[in-house]
């Protein structure tokens, strides 16, 4: 998994509320557990005209051209700017898994759903929540400035905007820590594989009988 310390990207501005995992990654294209290859097909019924399936060419397929991700100004963004309650619906990782293989870092919004918010940390993507009026006020600077920027720094828990100011952000420590460090469950888990060999010969010289062919 990535690590996540400091990132600097292109803002882009999804305006909806309640985007639920369905919208951003829709169903058909779950048969695959790969955790990559689904960043062409992210928010797959709202970016093309045509209904998409798995394997097939996006390059060639036609593009909803109100669609803000379709929009020139907002291409290589990597910090998706959305509306409360982002993620909701039902739990599949691989929503963060399409937005993470689409380039984007973090995601800004005043509330997530839970288990959408805890896949994230999983997958190297950073949700951050926010007030909604401090989130109102920040579509209100993207769409008034092409190019909107931000800088994100986790460790400081700080988001810099082009104007100099600076927001805030809280995030729980175990989260922080599974991203910077860019460790997932089973990276913790690996942290102490010296501990849990050393256990393992333990019970072993103890419990012979349970390890016998």
């Amino acid at each position: 998994m990535r690590a996540f310390t400091q990132h600097q990207g292109l803002v882009a501005p999804l305006d909806r509320a309640n985007v639920d995992t369905d919208a951003i990654i829709p169903k058909q294209f779950l048969k695959s557990i790969k955790r990559t290859g689904f960043g062409p097909n992210l928010f797959d019924e709202w970016r093309y005209m045509d209904h998409g399936e798995p394997g097939q060419d996006c390059s060639q397929r036609p593009l909803n051209p109100d669609f803000v991700l379709n929009q020139d100004r907002y291409q290589g963004a990597s910090v998706l700017l959305a509306r409360r309650n982002f993620g909701c619906g039902s739990s599949r990782e691989h929503a963060p898994w399409a937005l993470e293989d689409f380039g984007f870092r973090a995601i800004i919004a005043p509330s997530f759903a839970d288990i959408f918010f805890n896949n994230c940390f999983k997958n190297g993507l950073l949700p951050i929540a926010l007030d909604e009026e401090v989130v109102d006020e920040l579509f209100q600077q993207v769409a008034q400035t092409p190019g909107y920027r931000l800088t994100i720094d986790l460790p400081a828990q700080t988001i810099s905007k082009p104007d100099g100011g600076v927001i805030r952000f809280d995030i729980d420590s175990s989260s922080k820590h599974m991203l910077v460090e860019g460790l997932d469950e089973i990276g913790l888990t690996l942290q102490h594989a010296d501990e849990i060999r050393a256990y393992e010969q333990q019970r072993r010289q103890q419990s012979p009988w349970l390890f016998r062919a």
